[in-house]
């Protein structure tokens, strides 16, 4: 197997509970997110408008039941989930985190491929920051734990964490990841058919 690969999950590693469903969530808009920054370790707040966007959450959340909410430790993730009104439920973990982007954090990426031509994120990763193997190993483990749940689980996170997630649950190369556009504060619906792991929704408006 090559370096940096991960294997495949054989369909649903072994889980009967195939009415489960993982709701994903990126925060609401940063000036970062909204000036294609790449935002990782750094921790930017909400715009007014990502907050607005993260209260009309309540929306299309309130007809769920969660057996558990998990939420990225950065204030942008965890304040998404505090007006969306689940605050008080969530519990915070930090493989939720977004990729780390070590000296390539706040940039764009041609600000980037300025001084690194024909610089990709997803093939050639950061410099001073994360692999895109441990990102997945990240991923992997939240997988995990929100199939342990007695229930539907909620995840309030990250843009390019949650796209590598959604590869992972589809049993894919986490570089697969890049053809997931993710958009802030907009509900995201992995689960099953029959019993093969599936996108059911994707980027659901809230408007």
């Amino acid at each position: 197997m090559a370096a940096g690969v991960l294997p495949f999950r054989p369909p649903c590693a072994g889980r009967t509970d195939t009415a489960q469903r993982i709701v994903l969530v990126r925060h609401g808009e940063t000036e970062w997110s909204r000036d294609g920054r790449h935002t990782g370790r750094s921790d930017v707040p909400l715009t007014e408008a990502g907050r607005a966007a993260a209260v009309r959450l309540r929306t299309p959340l309130a007809g769920w039941e969660f057996g558990a909410v998990f939420a990225s430790p950065m204030s942008r993730a965890r304040e998404t989930c505090e007006l969306a009104g689940f605050g008080e439920r969530a519990v915070v973990i930090d493989d939720l985190s977004e990729w780390d982007y070590g000296e390539y954090d706040g940039l764009t990426v041609e600000e980037v491929q300025r001084h690194r031509p024909g610089w990709l994120l997803w093939r050639d990763g950061p410099v001073g920051g994360e692999t895109l193997a441990a990102v997945a190993s990240r991923a992997d483990r939240v997988i995990a734990r929100a199939r342990s749940a007695d229930g539907n689980a909620l995840l309030f996170s990250h843009g390019h964490l949650l796209r590598v997630l959604a590869a992972r649950w589809l049993e894919m190369a986490p570089a697969a990841g890049q053809r997931f556009f993710l958009a802030t504060a907009s509900p995201s619906v992995l689960g099953y058919e029959h019993e093969w792991t599936v996108i059911r929704r994707w980027n659901e408006s809230t408007t």
